[in-house]
């Protein structure tokens, strides 16, 4: 059998080496560039062996940025975000599956095409919302001209106002949404018996008992995979935080990596403070994956039980 060749096992074995000095050698090298003067780096590029200067180096991160700061924003943004794309995309999946409306299939491949468009194609019209979340309804007004016959009924001009720039609100909303949950709950609810259902509802269990009390604990694997990839993937989110935070207090920790790339052709790159950085940023998603690492696993292959 193929399997039992010597010469495919060594094939297999020598593919599975170079996946990992992929994936850690670019890890490797940041922390030696991180552990020597920047100097060195600029005289004879990245470091290949680690130095002495890595506790320097961080110390000198956290004093011309507030990194603890930018952690904790991180943190609570990346975490909010988890938790509203994980209850928007099972209960929004769960209505498609189970709700019995003819209109269902339309309403998620339209939802489902729209959400696909990455937050960088439609980052001027949500900032427009973000800087005032009634600007929509205002101008729904105007173009009808209630504003108008509200004011002269009124007697006075009610526009309000709600800015959600340099707030977590702001950080988190925009990125809940996700086209690809949304599917992955879809697909995996269609797999579920019908008799479970039928079994559900026979004993009284009403929708949200179902979904509840079967469907989430069957989806844990599912929850926890979703989970991991939203939580890295907001972690590193770097253009929706730069362009909706102007206070340095509301900075993530993604743009305060980037703030110590030069601005300026006349500026030299301090490539070992941009290492530094980069490996206290990444401490948290390291353990999130170490720790959900089981269940990730099994979300993804669709092993889970």
């Amino acid at each position: 059998m193929v399997e039992r060749h010597r010469a495919f096992h060594l094939c297999c074995y020598a593919i599975l080496v170079l996946g990992v000095l992929f994936a850690l050698g670019p890890l490797y090298v940041a922390f030696c560039s991180a552990s020597v003067p920047n100097q060195q780096l600029l005289d004879n590029g990245v470091a290949l062996l680690p130095g002495a200067h890595l506790l320097d180096n961080i110390r000198e991160v956290a004093r011309r940025v507030n990194i603890g700061r930018m952690l904790f924003n991180s943190l609570v943004v990346s975490s909010v975000v988890v938790v509203g794309k994980l209850t928007l995309s099972s209960v929004t999946a769960y209505a498609v599956v189970y709700f019995r409306s003819p209109l269902r299939h339309l309403i998620f491949w339209s939802v489902f095409i729209t959400l696909l468009l990455p937050l960088e194609v439609r980052i001027v019209p949500t900032y427009a919302v973000a800087s005032d979340l009634y600007e929509p309804l205002k101008a729904v007004l105007r173009t009808t001209g209630l504003d108008t016959l509200i004011a002269s009924l009124a007697g006075i001009r009610i526009m309000p106002s709600l800015n959600l720039l340099d707030t977590y609100a702001g950080l988190s909303l925009p990125l809940v949404a996700s086209a690809t949950g949304t599917f992955l709950f879809r697909q995996f609810y269609q797999t579920v018996p019908a008799e479970l259902s039928e079994a559900a509802r026979i004993d009284g269990a009403g929708p949200m008992r179902f979904f509840i009390d079967i469907l989430l604990p069957l989806s844990k694997t599912n929850l926890a995979a979703l989970g991991t990839i939203a939580f890295i993937t907001t972690w590193k989110e770097y253009m929706w935080p730069l362009v909706v935070t102007n206070q340095g207090s509301m900075r993530t920790i993604a743009v305060g990596v980037a703030s110590f790339f030069p601005t300026e052709a006349s500026q030299l790159p301090e490539w070992n403070l941009v290492m530094a950085a980069a490996l206290v940023a990444l401490v948290p998603p390291v353990l999130v994956i170490a720790l959900l690492q089981r269940w990730f696993v099994k979300g993804v292959i669709g092993a889970g039980k």
